[in-house]
């Protein structure tokens, strides 16, 4: 099954708040993700990425803020149209494998006869069908957390929230999930998921939302996000002695490698007139603008946020 484009966003936070006793989980929060996107939210661990999705979900409940997802208020036949694997993953082990999925479909709304040849399509896709027969406990971990993900996009969601979904997978499994989030999202599903991967973010995500102790960091496309840092970005290599570079007005900060330094630069300062200072007082071997990965830009933000932070206060999940 296919979904036309919608302009009205899959999932609509609008400043959302969430304590438990005294840990503030999620300060303020708002994005929107647009429908046919595949969305990530990323962070540390601890961040808050998992609470938030519970309160999309209605799973928790906001101490401030409204939720609209798939253009309205949560209410069970929105529910239907969801798919939700969960960081703690949650399955009936003693029951065979055929058995549990046909029951999850059950339960969203997919009648038994629907449910027979989509669950076998499914199994032989991620290369269990020899175990549609076997108990849930006799899989290993990995065959498991497969399973897991068949239950979710069994019954056809037109939203797919993934919680951590690489999480414990071997890089074969790994693959094969990334290839599947990028066929639904041609079908025109929307996908969330929270990871603190980057590099997968990079390769899957449309737009993201990074947090960092509840609170939203970053959020935008990853082109435009990218780009904004490019400028700001400069892979230098050299001979001789670079010591004035720490210090110097228009570097806020380095990261060494084996062969090069990744300078970033000062707010407003201008690559070439870098260039400029240092090719009197070293031999420069290369000097490149680059665009940084979502990983030096998480590095990069969060490390301004957590010298920021108060330190008593503690996000969870």
């Amino acid at each position: 099954m296919s979904y036309a484009a919608s302009t009205t966003p899959a999932l609509h936070l609008q400043g959302i708040s969430k304590s438990f006793g005294e840990k503030k989980a999620v300060r303020d929060l708002s994005l929107e993700v647009p429908a046919g996107s595949v969305f990530g939210l990323l962070g540390p661990n601890g961040a808050g990425k998992s609470t938030s999705i519970r309160i999309a979900l209605n799973i928790y409940v906001p101490d401030e803020g409204t939720v609209r997802i798939l253009g309205s208020p949560h209410s069970p036949a929105i529910a239907n149209r969801i798919g939700y694997l969960p960081e703690e993953r949650g399955l009936y082990t003693k029951m065979k494998v055929g058995d549990m999925l046909a029951y999850m479909a059950s339960i969203r709304g997919v009648q038994a006869k629907e449910a027979a040849p989509r669950i076998q399509r499914w199994l032989e896709r991620v290369e269990l069908g020899a175990y549609r027969d076997k108990k849930v406990q006799e899989l290993s971990k990995g065959m498991q957390q497969k399973v897991q993900f068949i239950a979710t996009v069994l019954h056809e969601p037109e939203l797919i929230v993934l919680d951590e979904p690489f999480s414990g997978l071997d890089p074969i499994n790994t693959n094969l999930l990334k290839d599947f989030i990028v066929e639904l999202r041609q079908q025109g599903r929307t996908i969330i998921f929270s990871t603190h991967i980057m590099e997968q973010a990079e390769r899957l995500c449309d737009a993201i939302c990074l947090i960092n102790s509840g609170r939203k960091v970053l959020e935008g496309s990853v082109s435009s996000i990218k780009a904004q840092y490019g400028r700001n970005t400069v892979a230098l290599a050299y001979d001789g002695d670079g010591g004035f570079l720490r210090g110097h007005p228009l570097v806020r900060k380095m990261n060494h490698y084996n062969s090069y330094v990744e300078v970033y630069l000062a707010e407003r300062a201008d690559p070439q007139h870098l260039l400029s200072d240092i090719a009197p007082r070293v031999r420069v071997k290369r000097f490149e603008v680059i665009e940084p990965s979502l990983h030096d830009i998480f590095i990069d933000r969060v490390g301004e946020t957590q010298e920021a932070a108060p330190s008593r206060e503690v996000a969870v999940g």
